[in-house]
């Protein structure tokens, strides 16, 4: 693994909880600081892992990432229709259903509560070369 999205929630442990629950996110760590705030978490799925934190902490990357807009996270899934099923059963707003797509890859594509897209396929980036 050599790439890992860090994604800043207004309420990371909310959005730990959907992670977890609506799209079958496995906690590694979470590291609170005051008040409560999540100073780094890491969740992984698979071999892949997002880095989740709080927004408004202060420090360089947060002030660096106060005015982005949402983020895209693409995830490898083994079972594109029962993912769907779980993330829709939690409540997960889905953007797209399950779709074959011209390339090979079955996806279906959901936002989280703070308006990151999540897309969930088959598909493996690099796996046809």
């Amino acid at each position: 693994m050599s790439v890992c999205p860090t994604i800043l929630y207004g309420d990371a442990k909310a959005a730990i909880r959907q992670l977890k629950d609506a799209f079958g996110f496995t906690e590694v760590c979470v590291y609170e600081g005051e008040g409560g705030s999540v100073t780094h978490a890491e969740l992984s799925y698979g071999t892949g892992v997002v880095m989740v934190g709080s927004k408004g902490r202060g420090g360089l990357f947060d002030r660096t990432m106060a005015n982005a807009g949402p983020a895209g996270v693409y995830v490898v899934v083994d079972d594109v229709d029962a993912h769907h099923k779980r993330a829709a059963e939690q409540g997960v707003e889905i953007l797209m259903e399950p779709t074959d797509q011209d390339y090979g890859g079955r996806d279906y594509l959901a936002r989280d509560a703070e308006g990151n897209v999540w897309s969930f396929g088959t598909y493996v980036p690099g796996a046809a070369e």
